[in-house]
């Protein structure tokens, strides 16, 4: 049986930089890590999994996920090893 891409993706991302921070709860978002000019790699989360892991397993509306997600996830900056949010803008007029 295959892992999960989270573990795989976390597994990746240890060895480039096993001080990488990662969310907690949000394994199903996880979706990659990323390279950054002089800063060490970090995770990559998909902005979208996160707001619907909020509202499928914690029961917010639409708006509520989102002002969690900014105020409480992407807000909180813990030092250059905060994980990134991707927002995929592929089909947008």
């Amino acid at each position: 049986m295959s892992r999960p891409l989270s573990e795989k993706v976390i597994d990746s991302l240890m060895e480039q930089n096993p001080e990488a921070l990662l969310c907690d709860g949000l394994n199903d978002a996880l979706i990659g890590w990323c390279f950054r000019a002089t800063k060490p790699e970090v995770a990559v989360y998909d902005y979208y999994k996160c707001i619907d892991i909020f509202m499928e397993r914690d029961g917010m509306t639409f708006d509520e996920a989102i002002e969690h997600l900014h105020y409480n996830v992407i807000g909180a900056w813990v030092g250059e090893n905060t994980p990134v949010f991707k927002v995929d803008c592929e089909g947008m007029d």
